[in-house]
């Protein structure tokens, strides 16, 4: 078995090639692809193959997934044009003659009201219309996306969200790629569809708690509304996009929409998922 994984130059899809190395994979059977190849040189080294590739540039990705069985879709990175790009790289998996796709899609794609939501939603169905065998990660929230939080707290010693008493359960970034490795390279994954959480659903007090651990300061939560966290960021300069954007986040943890635990992504790994106090701590080290 051949697997080519995209993204690689990003932090999921490296964390991806580094569990297949770890899990005793051989590196001549893993393909990295990403536009800065330069960041690939350790997997060079390795034995890993390392091809350039863009989702903009149609040809490279065929060059990239030529003679691969499985092919590691990392989600783009670039909101607004992912359905594009990632129809680019399903339609040259079809060309190169790849029999599988594993995508890294969003927690409940079929019926959340994220923001990131619908180009997954767009993702999945043209996966579907592909004819390949499709494996699908829902990856939920991850730990590292309260990084910000946690650089704000070490300045004012406060968490400011609209969250209410809203939970998130989260996991971290290397977590959700040990799972990846676990289904590209084991056999039983074909047409699953994975819902993959955090093994716990932490509010906001207990966000103020990690940081106050990690920064080894006192931090608290401060509840504010939606209109006062929006004068908030307004006052801090904040662009209307990144406004909308975290104001809807805040809005939908207030409501539970990240605060399922499904305990998929524990299986999967085979143990239970990072502690969010150990995840921050990790990320910011």
């Amino acid at each position: 078995m051949s697997v080519v994984v995209t993204g690689a130059t990003g932090q999921l899809g490296r964390l991806i090639v580094q569990h297949l190395l770890a899990d005793g994979m051989p590196a001549e059977q893993i393909t990295a692809t990403g536009r800065r190849v330069e960041r690939l040189t350790d997997l060079a080294e390795q034995g890993v193959r390392v091809v350039e590739s863009d989702y903009t540039r149609p040809d490279s990705l065929v060059e990239a997934f030529t003679g691969a069985d499985t092919l590691m879709l990392v989600s783009g990175s670039e909101v607004g044009q992912r359905t594009a790009q990632h129809r680019n790289a399903i339609d040259a998996a079809v060309t190169a003659g790849v029999r599988r796709i594993v995508y890294t899609s969003v927690l409940r794609a079929d019926r959340s009201t994220l923001p990131v939501a619908p180009e997954h939603v767009e993702t999945e169905a043209m996966l579907r219309e592909s004819g390949l065998v499709i494996t699908l990660l829902r990856n939920g929230w991850y730990s590292e996306n309260y990084l910000g939080d946690l650089a704000q707290a070490a300045e004012s010693g406060t968490i400011v969200a609209a969250a209410g008493d809203g939970r998130v359960a989260s996991a971290a970034r290397d977590d959700y790629a040990a799972a990846a490795a676990v289904v590209l390279r084991t056999e039983g994954h074909d047409g699953a569809v994975y819902e993959l959480t955090g093994d716990q659903a932490w509010d906001f007090d207990q966000l103020a708690t990690a940081a106050s651990e990690v920064l080894g300061r006192p931090v608290t939560y401060q509840r504010v509304t939606l209109d006062e966290r929006r004068a908030g960021l307004e006052s801090a300069g904040v662009d209307a996009g990144t406004i909308g954007f975290l104001l809807t986040m805040d809005e939908r943890v207030a409501t539970g929409e990240l605060a399922e635990v499904t305990g998929e992504l524990s299986r999967l790994i085979g143990r239970p998922t990072t502690p969010l106090v150990d995840a921050l701590r990790a990320a910011r080290g």
